[in-house]
């Protein structure tokens, strides 16, 4: 991720998570956040976001897709407020997604 930071989670020495980060025109923002599918809701999500947001100024951005509503709650959790939705016609997946916030 040029210009960017990359966290990992591990367990028993297994990459399980990770989170990017990158600051551009003025905005922090969170490019991605993973964790492995069967360890999700373990709580290696939010510590990935926290100690991401720790490093971050405000206002934090993201975009995350229309239909990913798990990924919608936990950012919503989070404190993170939706600002735009779009078609999707922007992002490689030609899929809906909403740009989110933290202020």
């Amino acid at each position: 991720m040029p210009g960017g930071k990359v966290r990992v989670a591990t367990l028993d020495s297994a990459v399980v998570g990770m989170v990017a980060t990158s600051h551009d025109e003025g905005l922090d923002w969170i490019d991605h956040l993973y964790v492995a599918p069967d360890l999700v809701g373990k709580g290696i999500g939010t510590s990935l976001l926290r100690d991401a947001l720790g490093g971050l100024g405000r206002p934090v951005r993201l975009w995350t897709f229309q239909d990913n509503h798990g990924a919608r709650r936990f950012y919503k959790r989070n404190g993170f407020g939706e600002l735009e939705l779009t078609n999707g016609e922007n992002n490689e997946e030609k899929c809906p997604d909403v740009l989110c916030e933290l202020l």
